[in-house]
Order: structure tokens, then C-alpha cells, then sequence
């Protein structure tokens, strides 16, 4: 057999929440995480597995409940399957929610390539008492059907088998929905128009893409109009009532599937579910917001109790290697840039990993757990109210970790406002790249009550999220966000394997900042707190005393003095830079004890100036990174220079607050 015909690509397409990207890792051992909630899966990855002499590649598309293209999601899942061609397209169908789930395996059938439908949660439908007739659903959808239980790497095996099987079948198997006459002859008349286009006739399913445009589908007509023969179906399009015709091509799918349902599965009688008993509370009208703000401090509480110990460790390590460089290196210079500048500014960060790895792994539990979709849905109705989708609370959540991949979560939103608003408020949330700023002065001049700081900071960024979010619908994003929908996962046992990962690739992306762009940032510190030669390193009269000099001016009624303003400034580029910074700036590098001794001891750093900086860290703006993807996802400098202006205005007004107010207080 010739070599290319041992590569098989095969697609992962299935709505939020059935097991996709968990059955993308069991397949191809890939380290990606596994989320509980619609929007994880923004763009499509890929990864290998060879089964049986074929190298397979698996792509796993971002999570859908339809091909309308309402979402950026849809249409990054359906424009792959149609303009890539994959050889197969695998279907992942939860098997406790058959019904819904169909409606997709409907408009699938209609891009005429390979389907197999993966039966997955088998145990759960088993459990709740449910009966899947797996023949009877191979015959009426014609279409191969292969159980699974991802999370356990069940049926993995027989799911490969069948890829290969189908790969080598020349017979396409499929099944055409009816969509009446009216519509039918419609179908056959824009089919006629479009075959004689041979771009388009050669790239898409003409029957599909005919049914696509009867359903007013504006990306489908984007891509008509610029044709030969767009104005020949624009034609055909104005002469029909196109809201009639989507409601009716609808009502049509869900009769199908309501004929072919019974046939094909008994549901149990059980009524109440475990996760349903569960949810009467945690979900409780009254409770639920209580319950979810009480996980949220335990978790700080944990983190910051927890890592105490590991921090000690590596800041003992930290001190031995910077103290022996510092001592057998020659010459002077080059011991200080690597001994104070180098291991001094990143150990100074490094030593905060522990609090990094356990925030990311408890966070992961809740979210293994399906509880964090819970948080979204408890979140809803506020949300509506001060003007945000209910979907935007999953990138804010998200957030927590970083801010980067939270912005491109917003691409789930399908309405184009609520998705910019999204972007432009997420941003305030607190990733992991500020907890080590508050770890060093929550726990420096807090004591006991740090982790409460801790929380405090968290929930202050997401309610300056949410108050930003309501004066943007009022003033320059009018309009009302459209109603959120959202299925809650039942509730399940934590994966650890899964919560590893999780927590190993946030704090893995953590410790490649710091030997990157931190260590970039805290060697440019060095250079400008050394120079101009013969002045006393980090003092007023160096570069870096300079530059502090320039903006203190703008920070000082924050309480802030030249050091904090340059460590600041240089936040820009990651908020991790700043404790490096004033580690390099106060004189004790690496030592975290030391550089506690240090703050405690300066008459210019107290409890309330500490507060502010915290206020400013959280708010003045995201990282050079969270610029790039804004301006990425909105496609415009102007929001991106909006959201830039507007979070250090927001960051001065609340830390001038804090500060001043404070004052005014006795503090």
C-alpha cells in the first residue's frame, strides 16, 4: 500500500461537554487540558497516535452545538471539515443526553464525508438505567457507531479499528433529511445555480450549502456573493420569506429526530439525578453565591498555607547558587549581573512557583468536578443584570490562570458586543502572573490574614470587571446581551491525572516566562541599575533611578516612590517582572526573607502603600502578551488602545482611593 495511504486525518467534532478533548487525549497521549465547560476548546489542535502500521491524526475541533455559524466556534469547526477534507469525521456523542446531541449528527450527515459516531458516557447512561439499541441506531442513521468511556480509556481501541475499517470503505455512508417539497425544489434550484460555478462546485457540497443559504446563513451568502453566480442566488434568496424557511428546515431536523429518538433508546424514569440533588443546593437561589465565594477564599487559604513550606526550600536553594556565583565568579561585574541581576531577579520569582502549582491544581479540581460550570450558571442572572453574557463568565474564569487564553475564550459568544465586552473586561481579573505581587506584600506585611488579602484582590478585579461591563453597555457597546443558555455536566469524581496536567502546564508556562521574558526583563534591570559606570548599584543617580524619577511624579500621590515606579513600568511586559524588580531595586535579589526584612524596615513601604501597589498591580493593564491578543481578537488598534488607556485610569482612580483615603483615615 503507498505510504500516503497509511495517513489518515481524522476530525473530533461534538457539542460542549461530551468528553472530546478527553477522548483527544486518550487517544493521542497529548498533555492538553481537559475543561468542563462550552468555549475550552477555542481553536482546533492536532495530535498522533500510529495504530496498526496507519499514522493517524487526530484534530480536535472546538466544542459545537451546530454548524449555523452563530459562533466563531461553528464556523472554525464546520470551514475545517468542509475546505481541509479530513478523511474521517468522528462524531463524540454523550450518550446520557442521546437527544440533544442528534440534532448536530443531522447537519453533519449534510457535508457528505465519513462519519462514525462515538457513543461516549456509556457508564453514565448505563447508571442513570438508560437502553441504547446500538444496532437499531446503526441502521437508521447509517452511520458506524463505537462505545466509549473516554475518562476510563475504554473503547479506544475498537474506535481506531473502525477509523481504519471506514478509511478503506468506498462505500459513503449517509442519510438525507426531507425537508418537504416547497423546500426540496428550492434546494434543487440554488443546487442547479451553484454547479455552475465550478469554484464552488468543486469545494463544497452543493446540497448543503444550498440548505445553508435557505437558512439565511450570512457567512455561507458572504461567500456566494463574491461568486460569478451571487447575484443569480441573491435573487433566488429575496424572492422567499428566508425566517420561515430556517424555522421550518429546523422544525423538519427535530421531527426526524423525534421519529428516529424512540426507536433507538428508552430513557429511565429516574427523575432526580445525584447531580440533580446536589445542585438543589449549590445552585440554591440564596446559596449558591455564598457557597461559590467560600470555595474561592479556601482555595487561597490553601494555597498560601500549603506552599510555605516549598517556598522555604527553594528560596534556600536560590540563596546557595546566587551566594556561590557571587563568590567564585570574576570578574566583579559579570558576578553581580548574574548573582544580583539574573539568578536575584528570577529566583525572586521562581520562589513563588508552589503557590502557582497548588492554586492551578485545586482550581482544576473544581473544575474536574463540574462545579466551575455551576459558578457560571450562579453567575448568570447577575451577570444579565449588569449587562454581560452569562457566557462571559467563563473566560473570566478562565482568567484566574491567564488572562491570554481567557480573552480567546470570548470567541464561544456569538453576539459580536458581548463578545468585545468580554474581551475588554477580562483582562481585570487576577491571572496567575499577579499572585506572586501579593503573596510578597500580603504575606510581608499582612501575616495571618494574607490569604483573606489574597481573596480580596480576586474578588476586587472581578467586581471592577463587572461595574467596567455595565458602563460599557451604557455608554460606547449599547444594547442588551442576548439570553445565555448553558448544560450543566453532571457532577463527577476529579480526574488527578487530569488535574496534573492541568496544573503542570499553567505552572510549566509560568517557569518558561521566567526563563524568558522575566529574565530578559530583570537582565535590562541590571544593566540600567548599573549604569552610568561608578555610581552605587540601583541608586537614584542610575539609569533606572532616572526612569523611576520620570514617572514618580504620576505615581507618588499612589504612595508609590521611584523603586515601586519602576518596577511598574516595567510590568508592562509581564507582572511577574515587577517582584523581580524589587528584589533587584531593595537589595536582597533572591534572599525572600531578606527582601521582607527589607520592605518592613523602609519607612517608605507600610501596609497601606503595599495595598495600593497591590490595587494598581491587579488593574493598570495586561501584559505585552494579553495587548497582542486583544488586538488580535478585535481586529482593531482602537479597542486595543481603549482597553490599554482605560485600565490604568481605572488602576490610578482605585489605588488613589486606597491610598489617600486610608490617609484620611488614620492608616
Amino acid at each position: 500500500m503507498p505510504e500516503d495511504n497509511k495517513k489518515i486525518r481524522v476530525a473530533l467534532a461534538g457539542n460542549p461537554n461530551v468528553g472530546k478533548t478527553t477522548l483527544f487525549n486518550a487517544i493521542t497521549g497529548s498533555k492538553q487540558h481537559v475543561g468542563n465547560w462550552p468555549g475550552v476548546t477555542v481553536e482546533k489542535k492536532s495530535g498522533f497516535r500510529r495504530h496498526k502500521d496507519y499514522d493517524i491524526e487526530i484534530i480536535d475541533l472546538p466544542g459545537t452545538y451546530s454548524l449555523t455559524a452563530y459562533s466563531m466556534d461553528e464556523i472554525v469547526s464546520r470551514d475545517f471539515i468542509i475546505e481541509e477534507k479530513p478523511d474521517i469525521v468522528i462524531q463524540i456523542v454523550d450518550a446520557s443526553n442521546l437527544e440533544r446531541n442528534l440534532y448536530l449528527t443531522t447537519q453533519l450527515m449534510e457535508l457528505e464525508t465519513k462519519i462514525i459516531i462515538t457513543l461516549n458516557m456509556c457508564d453514565l447512561a448505563h447508571e442513570r438505567g438508560d437502553k441504547i439499541y446500538f444496532n437499531k441506531m446503526e441502521e437508521m442513521l447509517a452511520t458506524p457507531i463505537v462505545k466509549t468511556v473516554a475518562s476510563q480509556e475504554k473503547g479506544i481501541n475498537e474506535l481506531l479499528d473502525k477509523v481504519i475499517e471506514e478509511r478503506n470503505n468506498d462505500q459513503h455512508h449517509g442519510h438525507e433529511i426531507g425537508y418537504g417539497d416547497e423546500i426540496e425544489s428550492k434546494v434543487i434550484e440554488i443546487e442547479r445555480v451553484l454547479a455552475t460555478d465550478m469554484d464552488i462546485a468543486d469545494k463544497y457540497p452543493l446540497r448543503w450549502m444550498s440548505i445553508r443559504l435557505l437558512e439565511g446563513d450570512e457567512n455561507i451568502k458572504d461567500k456566494v456573493s463574491k461568486s460569478s453566480v451571487g447575484t443569480e442566488i441573491i435573487n433566488i434568496l429575496n424572492s422567499i420569506d428566508q425566517e420561515e424557511y430556517e424555522a421550518d428546515i429546523a422544525d423538519k431536523r427535530y421531527s426526524a429526530i423525534n421519529t428516529i429518538f424512540p426507536q433507538i433508546c428508552t430513557r429511565s424514569d429516574q427523575v432526580l439525578t445525584k447531580s440533580d440533588m446536589i445542585d438543589r443546593v449549590l445552585t440554591n437561589k440564596y446559596l449558591g453565591i455564598p457557597i461559590f465565594l467560600a470555595l474561592m477564599w479556601g482555595a487561597f487559604e490553601l494555597t498560601f498555607a500549603f506552599a510555605t513550606p516549598f517556598m522555604d526550600m527553594i528560596e534556600l536553594a536560590v540563596n546557595w547558587l546566587a551566594g556561590f556565583v557571587t563568590s567564585n565568579l570574576q570578574p566583579e561585574w559579570l558576578a553581580s549581573l548574574i548573582g544580583d541581576g539574573i539568578i536575584g531577579g528570577v529566583g525572586a520569582v521562581l520562589i513563588f512557583v508552589p503557590n502557582i502549582f497548588i492554586l492551578f491544581f485545586l482550581l482544576s479540581l473544581l473544575e474536574g468536578s463540574g462545579y466551575l460550570s455551576r459558578a457560571a450558571f450562579i453567575m448568570d442572572r447577575l451577570m444579565y443584570k449588569i449587562g454581560m453574557h452569562g457566557k462571559s463568565f467563563i473566560p473570566m474564569l478562565m482568567g484566574f490562570g491567564c488572562n491570554v487564553p481567557a480573552i480567546m475564550a470570548a470567541r464561544s459568544i456569538e453576539d459580536e458586543r458581548d463578545r468585545l465586552i468580554t474581551i475588554l473586561v477580562v483582562p481585570f481579573v487576577s491571572c496567575g502572573a499577579r499572585l506572586p505581587i501579593y503573596i510578597l506584600f500580603a504575606g510581608t506585611f499582612f501575616g495571618r490574614q494574607a490569604g483573606t488579602v489574597i481573596f480580596a484582590m480576586y474578588i476586587l478585579g472581578i467586581l471592577v470587571a463587572v461595574v467596567s461591563a455595565k458602563l460599557f453597555r451604557l455608554t460606547v457597546i449599547k444594547g442588551k446581551p442576548a439570553p445565555f443558555i448553558m448544560e450543566l455536566p453532571p457532577y463527577r469524581v476529579p480526574k488527578l491525572k487530569s488535574a496534573v496536567i492541568h496544573m503542570w502546564d499553567n505552572g510549566a508556562m509560568y517557569i518558561k516566562k521566567a526563563g524568558t521574558i522575566i529574565l530578559l526583563g530583570v537582565t535590562i534591570i541590571w544593566v540600567l541599575a548599573s549604569f552610568p559606570w561608578g555610581v552605587e548599584y540601583g541608586s537614584e543617580s542610575s539609569y533606572v533611578g532616572i526612569i523611576g524619577h520620570f514617572f514618580e511624579p504620576f505615581l507618588r500621590p499612589l504612595g508609590f516612590d521611584w523603586r515601586i515606579s519602576v518596577a511598574l513600568v516595567f510590568g508592562f511586559v509581564a507582572k511577574e517582572i515587577v517582584v523581580g524588580s524589587i528584589g533587584v531595586l531593595f537589595g536582597a535579589g533572591e534572599n525572600q526573607a531578606a527582601l521582607s526584612q527589607n520592605l518592613l524596615a523602609d519607612p517608605g513601604i507600610t501596609p497601606l502603600n503595599s495595598m495600593s501597589l497591590m490595587v494598581f498591580s491587579l488593574l493598570y493593564m495586561p501584559c505585552v502578551a494579553a495587548m497582542g491578543v486583544i488586538k488580535k481578537e478585535t481586529g482593531s488598534w482602537k479597542w486595543t488602545i481603549f482597553a490599554i488607556a482605560y485600565g490604568i485610569a481605572v488602576a490610578w482612580v482605585m489605588a488613589f482611593v486606597v491610598y489617600q483615603g486610608g490617609k484620611y483615615l488614620g492608616y
